[in-house]
């Protein structure tokens, strides 16, 4: 059976396009069957849609707590028969409830080589802190906001006339590259969240993930 994907975002999907594109070269042997927005007016949302995809909106604030809005993404993921949940740009803080019923099938991207610069700005306060390198994480994801377990992650230099916009260009192309790479894995069967740690064809990988040399 394919390898279903459900992906979860709240702005423009440009990972999600990155997903549709390795699919439609047969990179990625997978399926997208649900893109998940709690904003109506995001431009993913419409990428999705352009796309023939089955899309919902969750707008958060129609719900009167944290639990509701996500039991209700849960019911809408669930019906989609996902086996790995993406969240590419979902601009919501998960609880326990959501993280622990998707536990080893949750993944996130986050722009930073974690475990540096977990949250927002990650650009920015690269540049202020005067980085020579930085980048993006994939991570399975659990409590800990960006502090799940690293399954990889992809450099890039930070050059002498950077700033945020030219650096956040080149960061979102690795991630464009990173993450239907990974995802491959899980559709392959390859990849794993175990209580050792994450696993790649049977193998522990190290806390720091795989660097983007590391053959697929």
């Amino acid at each position: 059976m394919t390898h279903r994907l459900a992906v979860l975002l709240s702005g423009a999907g440009t990972n999600l396009q990155a997903i549709l594109d390795a699919i439609a070269t047969g990179d990625l042997p997978a399926r997208v069957t649900l893109v998940l927005s709690n904003r109506a007016g995001a431009p993913g949302v419409a990428r999705a849609r352009r796309a023939g995809l089955p899309t919902a909106v969750i707008d958060h604030r129609d719900y009167p707590d944290r639990e509701a809005f996500e039991r209700a993404m849960i019911g809408r993921i669930d019906a989609a028969g996902a086996d790995t949940v993406v969240l590419a740009g979902f601009m919501r803080i998960l609880s326990p409830l959501f993280v622990r019923h998707y536990r080893g099938r949750l993944i996130n991207i986050h722009p930073s080589l974690l475990p540096k610069y977990p949250g927002l700005d990650t650009h920015a306060r690269a540049l202020a802190a005067g980085d020579a390198r930085h980048g993006c994480s994939l991570h399975f994801v659990t409590d800990e906001l960006d502090g799940g377990p690293l399954i990889a992650r992809a450099e890039v230099a930070v050059e002498q006339n950077d700033n945020v916009e030219t650096l956040s260009k080149r960061v979102q192309q690795q991630e464009h590259s990173l993450y239907p790479r990974v995802l491959r894995w899980r559709a392959e069967g390859r990849l794993h969240l175990t209580d050792q740690g994450v696993e790649l064809d049977g193998e522990t990988l190290p806390a720091s993930g795989l660097s983007p040399g590391t053959p697929a």
